[in-house]
């Protein structure tokens, strides 16, 4: 029995099943075009979906947008790596897209989701994110080590 979520709307599709998504396009998406994680390597790609819940995003058979969300599936998710290729922006997919990971069988009922975003407040605000406030500056912290992927210099 296939237990994977798929949504259709238009020439487009949104699934859930991991079989479904084109590493190297994430990949090559992440490591050279995101912000986020320039020159992460593949297998770290290919290890952060074996264990997160991915969203793929396709259209005639190929992948063109990717979420994935690090989640317990019972009180909390964080959000990552959400992006649609360049040519597919400006037809609503992104919202499609959080629409979709909001109204997930495995997502309902969740205390609290996290993300990070430099650029797209806007696109989450719209579903009831808010920005971090005082209480929470005080309350949230983080490790964070930005230049994990880059070349080893001492080596």
């Amino acid at each position: 029995m296939n237990n994977n979520s798929e949504v259709v709307k238009d020439s487009y599709l949104i699934s859930d099943d991991p079989s479904k998504i084109d590493i190297l396009v994430v990949h090559q998406y992440l490591s050279k075009e995101s912000y986020w994680a320039k020159d992460i390597p593949l297998e770290v790609v290919r290890k952060s979906i074996n264990n997160s819940l991915c969203f793929g995003l396709y259209t005639a058979n190929k992948q063109v947008g990717f979420a994935r969300l690090v989640t317990d599936k019972a009180t909390f998710a964080y959000l990552a790596d959400v992006f649609i290729l360049p040519e597919h922006r400006g037809k609503g997919l992104s919202k499609w897209l959080m629409q979709t990971i909001h109204a997930h069988r495995h997502l309902q009922g969740l205390r609290r989701w996290l993300l990070g975003t430099k650029d797209a407040h806007t696109l989450y605000e719209q579903f009831g994110w808010t920005r971090f406030g005082d209480e929470q500056k005080e309350r949230f912290m983080q490790y964070h080590n930005p230049d994990v992927y880059k070349a080893d210099s001492t080596k």
